[in-house]
C-alpha cells in the first residue's frame, strides 16, 4: 500500500467518524448516520474528481471503502448513542481538524499526480479538505462550520498545501513532505480554535 493510499484511508475514517459524531447528535436513525457518514468522507474527494475530470469517482474504483463506512454505520450507531453525553462540539472540531489535514494532503497529491499547475492544485487541496464537512452541515440542518465559526480553516488547508509544494519544489523526502504538512494543517486549525483566533468580519 503506498503512503498516499494510506493517507486517503485514514482521512476517510476521520472524516466518517466525525459524521458519525454529528449524525448521533442530530438524533438520527442508522440510514441517517450512514448518510451523514458517507457524504463526510467522500464529498470532498468525489468533488475534486469531479473537476479534475477522473472517472471513475475513487470510491467507485475502491468499493471497498463504502463498505467499509456501511459495516462502522452499523457498529458506530449504538456505540456513540451509548456514549452520546462525551460527545461534544469540541470532539467534532477535532475530528474535522485531523480530517482537513489528511484530506487536503491527499488532494494536492491526487491534483499533482493529474498535472494540474501548482495553485490549481492547492485549491484543489482545499476542496478535498472542507467540502465533505460542507455537506455534512448542510444535511445536519446547520450553517457549515467553514463559514461559521470565524476561525482559520480554509486558509489552514490552504497553507499548509503550500508548505507541500514548496518541499516537495526543494526535494524534501515525499513521506515526509505529506505528514508534516498534514500536521501542520490539523495543528494550524486547532490551535486557532484552542486560542479562539478570529478573522475579521
Amino acid at each position: 500500500m503506498t503512503l498516499i493510499k494510506f493517507i486517503e484511508i485514514m482521512a476517510i475514517l476521520v472524516g466518517a467518524f466525525s459524521g458519525f459524531i454529528e449524525a448521533r447528535r442530530k438524533r438520527m436513525d442508522l440510514v441517517g448516520v450512514f448518510t451523514v457518514a458517507f457524504i463526510t468522507a467522500f464529498g470532498g474527494g468525489t468533488l475534486r474528481d469531479i473537476l479534475l475530470d477522473k472517472r471513475p469517482l475513487f470510491w467507485v474504483t475502491h468499493q471497498e471503502y463504502a463498505i467499509l463506512i456501511f459495516v462502522l454505520a452499523l457498529v458506530a450507531s449504538p456505540l456513540i448513542r451509548t456514549l452520546r453525553q462525551i460527545v461534544s462540539e469540541r470532539l467534532i472540531v477535532i475530528a474535522d481538524a485531523v480530517g482537513l489535514g489528511l484530506f487536503s494532503i491527499a488532494g494536492v497529491s491526487a491534483a499533482l499526480d493529474a498535472g494540474m499547475p501548482i495553485f490549481i492544485a492547492s485549491m484543489m487541496g482545499v476542496i478535498t479538505g472542507i467540502f465533505g464537512g460542507v455537506l455534512r452541515d448542510i444535511v445536519c440542518n446547520e450553517v457549515p462550520m467553514v463559514f461559521r465559526d470565524g476561525k482559520p480553516y480554509a486558509i489552514c488547508a490552504f497553507l499548509g498545501n503550500w508548505l507541500f509544494l514548496l518541499m516537495r519544489k526543494y526535494d524534501a523526502p515525499h513521506d515526509f513532505a505529506l505528514w508534516s504538512s498534514a500536521l501542520f494543517i490539523s495543528s494550524l486549525r486547532l490551535l486557532s480554535w484552542r486560542f479562539d483566533m478570529r478573522m475579521g468580519r
